[in-house]
């Protein structure tokens, strides 16, 4: 079973593990692909300062208001992203 890493550093960096795309990104909002799911994280002045897919990995600059964690992914994308901002 692969579980991944979620590492929040002082709500102004994280780095998360068993990454598999970012589907979109901006200063407000990234919407990151898992193995099992997705990851929405919101907050403010929000850069990717890493990413890794081969490794599995994304480190973000960031100030952190939430992270909710999305159902499995699904084979249309627009269904994940549309099941988000319901």
């Amino acid at each position: 079973m692969e579980n991944h890493i979620l590492n929040i550093e002082g709500r102004e960096k994280m780095t998360v593990t068993e990454v598999t795309d970012v589907k979109s990104f901006n200063e407000e909002a990234v919407l990151i692909s898992l193995k099992k799911g997705g990851l929405m994280v919101k907050g403010q002045r929000l850069h990717i300062q890493k990413l890794d897919l081969a490794e599995g990995k994304v480190v973000i600059d960031c100030f952190v208001y939430s992270m909710v964690y999305t159902d499995k992914k699904d084979k249309d994308d627009k269904s994940l992203l549309k099941k988000i901002f319901q």
